[in-house]
């Protein structure tokens, strides 16, 4: 399978939310990254060519981010932009 894009809706400490932000603008493949209200503190939108990019980058450049407690990865099958 191949996909052009993916969310990831992550979880992190209390105050941590613009700090990383400001991480995650930092990662080429994220294009776009999110504070929000709900259960999740900040959406991002990664770019990925292929399920085992999406990985490194959730796995070693996300999740990797002192204050990042959890995430959760979408990968869109069907819509429009």
């Amino acid at each position: 399978m191949s996909f052009s894009h993916a969310y990831v809706l992550v979880n992190v400490e209390i105050g941590a939310e613009s700090r990383i932000v400001n991480e995650l603008k930092k990662v080429p493949e994220i294009a776009e990254a999110w504070v929000v209200y709900g259960v999740y503190d900040i959406v991002v939108k990664v770019k990925a060519e292929n399920p085992e990019k999406l990985k490194e980058i959730v796995s070693e450049r996300i999740r990797k981010i002192d204050g990042v407690r959890n995430t959760l990865t979408l990968i869109p099958i069907e819509g429009f932009p």
